[in-house]
């Protein structure tokens, strides 16, 4: 009683296909094959970029971000409130009743 009977197999197969379909029958085994790739060079060490770089393959060059200027200072005398706001002063049209 297992899958050692390659009718098991086949009937197993079938209702992966059936319950799954055949359109996400790839995305799920990349998946799976990823997945497996990860547990392994987790298990192992490895590092999938470390190999690359110490083979040659490509060197990775660091890209300098552009500098950008510091924005210029905002002075507080101009950015607070006119003294017309701040004295009470009325707002123009302000309290007039008709």
């Amino acid at each position: 009683m297992g899958l050692d009977n390659p009718l098991h197999i086949a009937f197993l197969l079938v209702a992966v296909l059936l319950v799954f379909g055949a359109k996400r029958l790839p995305e799920i085994g990349r998946s799976l094959g990823g997945g497996m790739r990860g547990f392994k060079d987790a298990i192992t060490g490895e590092d999938g970029a470390s190999a690359d770089a110490a083979s040659g393959a490509h060197a990775a060059q660091p890209v300098l971000a552009a500098a950008q200027p510091a924005p210029a200072p905002v002075r507080a005398d101009a950015a607070s409130p006119s003294t017309a706001e701040t004295q009470g002063a009325p707002a123009a049209g302000a309290g007039l009743v008709v």
